[in-house]
């Protein structure tokens, strides 16, 4: 019994050293360089490779510290995030649908605040995507998902919570926080205070100038391309990059159609592709 005590603990000890002192960026997201992509960006041999750390050939797989087929799925760390994998047999939300639950959502985090407007919608098998619009500064706020199954708005995992410098401080009831005050507590995830231990760049919300980016986005859709043609070749970034507040979104093809969409850090170059959505079935503009 106490062997096994020991045991649990030291991995559990493993997994928080491993996690504090490589940082986010070495237990989220893949980046340009590193190692070498394979099944959607996690390759053979490394720590993301299959039956690993972070198991699975699409996002994080079956097995691992980050679970789940289809970017987060159910069984994992991360393995909460609502989406039509949890219910296969659901229907895709409709437009109206997920800019009904996108308007509820700011309605009941942000009091309707006039300068938070719902910029797009994008409806997937997976969930919707809407971009909601910061109407003060120009540029967008922060993203959302849609649940297809509860018609429930919630805070997009991955770049929106890590890399949002104005935005990435959830509101304490977001359905996907544990707590007041962000799902872990302060800016983001993991803070935003620090949100790479090894110091990448500390910063702080106000770093941010709309426009003013260390990575322009014409720099951002180069970043966007090199990976795309390195881990997904034959897809190409879109022409367009949605700036928010410490990043970049950008809308990704597949033979001229559109097929996901990936994020790149303004202050590193970093990229983050979507794994979660599923297919894409239509979009809509409300800019």
């Amino acid at each position: 019994m106490r062997k096994s005590l020991l045991l649990i603990t030291g991995t559990l000890a493993l997994v928080a050293l491993l996690t504090f002192t490589m940082g986010p960026a070495a237990v989220v997201f893949a980046q340009t360089g590193g190692a070498t992509p394979g099944n959607n960006g996690y390759g053979p041999g490394g720590m993301r490779q299959g039956g690993g750390m972070m198991n699975g050939g699409n996002g994080y797989g079956r097995g691992g510290m980050m679970n789940g087929g289809n970017g987060y799925g159910p069984g994992g760390m991360m393995g909460n995030y609502p989406s039509n994998t949890a219910n296969p047999t659901s229907q895709p939300l409709t437009v109206d649908e997920a800019k009904n639950a996108a308007s509820q959502y700011l309605a009941s985090f942000y009091n309707n605040n006039t300068k938070l407007v719902i910029d797009e919608i994008m409806i997937f098998d997976n969930n919707a995507y809407v971009a909601i619009k910061d109407n003060t500064m120009g540029v967008g706020a922060f993203e959302l998902l849609v649940n297809p199954v509860t018609k429930t708005a919630y805070r997009e995992p991955g770049p929106d919570m890590m890399w949002n410098l104005l935005y990435g401080h959830m509101p304490g009831n977001d359905p996907i926080c544990i707590g007041g005050g962000g799902m872990m507590g302060g800016y983001g995830m993991l803070n935003w205070g620090n949100p790479m231990k090894g110091g990448q760049y500390p910063l702080s919300p106000a770093t941010y100038q709309p426009g003013k980016m260390p990575f322009t986005a014409q720099q951002a859709l180069q970043a966007a391309q090199a990976y795309l043609d390195k881990v997904y070749p034959g897809v190409k970034a879109t022409s367009t990059a949605d700036e928010f507040p410490g990043y970049y979104t950008v809308d990704v093809e597949t033979n001229g159609t559109t097929s996901g969409m990936l994020s790149v850090n303004g202050y590193t170059g970093q990229v983050w592709y979507h794994t979660w959505h599923g297919k894409f079935i239509q979009m809509v503009d409300f800019g």
